[in-house]
């Protein structure tokens, strides 16, 4: 099978998919958040990585339903 390429875009979108899905089932399993764990210390950046997971997942979700 061959291995399917993606630009910076799609490959930076995917990857903040998958942090905030774990993030999200730790919360949900451990109540831990590891977003704020690591970046606690500076509210502002934690901010902008829940946004840019939010907007990466708008991203993903409008790539799928471009493709159906």
């Amino acid at each position: 099978m061959a291995k399917k390429s993606c630009d910076k875009l799609t490959c930076t979108a995917k990857v903040l998919v998958l942090v905030g899905a774990l993030n999200w089932g730790l919360v949900g399993v451990l109540n831990f958040n590891l977003v704020e764990a690591i970046l606690g210390s500076w509210p502002m950046l934690v901010t902008l990585v829940y946004a840019l997971v939010g907007l990466s997942a708008l991203y993903r979700a409008w790539q799928w339903y471009s493709n159906k």
